[in-house]
């Protein structure tokens, strides 16, 4: 463990961090599983729960917890996979 008082809190700060970053991460994964199985049965629900997935990528992105080009790539499949229904 940390000695110094700014390591202490450095570690503190850390740890937040990455559950928030977690959390986020797991929603993104359920999103995009759900689209995809939506869309493997043909199922018209994907297209609105395309919307709610951007949302959720782009605000992943802005806060750093995805790379933005990631999250462009993302959306693009996604998008790509509902079209095709």
């Amino acid at each position: 463990m940390a000695n110094h008082k700014s390591a202490i809190k450095r570690a503190q700060q850390n740890i937040k961090r990455l559950d928030r970053n977690k959390a986020t991460r797991t929603k993104v994964k359920n999103i995009v599983k759900s689209i995809r199985l939506a869309a493997d049965e043909k199922d018209k629900k994907a297209l609105s729960m395309l919307d709610t997935a951007k949302s959720l990528i782009d605000n992943a992105a802005k806060k750093g917890v995805i790379h933005k080009k990631t999250a462009s790539r993302k959306i693009s499949r996604l998008s790509t996979l509902v079209n095709t229904i």
